[in-house]
This record gives structure tokens, C-alpha cells and sequence, in this order.
């Protein structure tokens, strides 16, 4: 069965901070309503950095 879509749940895109690769992701605007920032792979330089949400 299908999810039917939340109005909370936005899609979001993490740019690394160190080079250009990017992430998609979702979050919650109610849980998480300032911009998140998370330490994910980047596969550029092999190693975990630090990834902001864009616009």
C-alpha cells in the first residue's frame, strides 16, 4: 500500500561543505524546523564531512 503524502515532510538536498557532492533527504518542518545538518560520506574525498541543507 501506498503512503499518502505529509504535508510535514519536505524533501531537502545536503551540499557537502568541502566539495560539491550533494545528498537528498527528507525531513520533518515540525520536528526539525531550522536547517539540519548532518556528518554523511562524501564520496569526492572519501571521507566524512560535514553536510548542510540548501535551499
Amino acid at each position: 500500500m501506498a503512503k499518502k503524502s505529509s504535508e510535514n515532510r519536505i524533501i531537502v538536498t545536503l551540499r557537502s561543505t568541502e566539495s560539491g557532492a550533494t545528498y537528498v533527504t527528507v525531513k520533518n518542518k515540525r520536528n526539525d524546523p531550522n536547517r539540519i545538518e548532518l556528518k554523511k560520506y562524501d564520496p569526492v574525498l572519501r571521507k566524512h564531512t560535514t553536510f548542510k541543507e540548501t535551499k
